[in-house]
């Protein structure tokens, strides 16, 4: 939980800036205020934005853009920059989702391993029921997918499989702030 400054607060720090009352994960969306919320949004809407572009957008300067970027990076917030690949233009067409079910000795250590070494397992997940896992998988033909199903099934700990395949994405998005 974090509370607001007093502008007559100790140690100089400015009126209604967000402090932690603690430190660790559970307080970093508390901890940042809205200057850093904006600079994210900002960001998020085109990582290759110069630190000048960034400022003009929330009002900064582009070196204090720069610093709070960089704040941002080290406490873990901003985790990367990456470049969004059309899967279609790659060939990649199918899509699927694919619940997997462990057999009762399964490791599922062992078999995240295993899922991350098949090329075209783009995610997984580990969750709670009756499946382990949920992987995203991504191929350019049935025939792929059904190969790819073949290497899953004969990871050891998984019992069985159920897939769904995606007919259309209506909605896809990170975290929205």
């Amino acid at each position: 939980m974090a509370r607001k400054q007093s502008s007559s607060s100790p140690g100089g720090r400015s009126p209604g800036k967000v402090v932690p009352l603690k430190e660790g994960p559970d307080v970093l969306r508390s901890t940042l205020d809205d200057t850093d919320l904006a600079i994210l949004r900002a960001l998020q809407a085109n990582a290759r934005a110069t630190y000048t572009e960034v400022g003009r957008a929330v009002g900064l300067s582009a070196p204090s853009v720069h610093d709070r970027v960089q704040r941002l990076e080290q406490r873990g917030v901003i985790r990367g920059y990456r470049a969004e690949l059309d899967p279609a233009a790659l060939g990649l067409t199918v899509l699927a989702l694919v619940s997997v079910l462990p057999s009762d000795n399964a490791n599922a250590t062992a078999m995240a391993r295993a899922f991350a070494g098949i090329e075209h397992v783009e995610s997984a997940y580990t969750v709670a029921g009756e499946e382990s896992h949920v992987l995203v998988v991504r191929t350019g033909s049935m025939a792929e997918l059904s190969e790819v199903l073949q290497r899953l099934r004969d990871v050891d700990g998984v019992a069985r499989t159920r897939t769904a395949v995606v007919l259309s994405t209506p909605l896809q998005r990170g975290p929205t702030l």
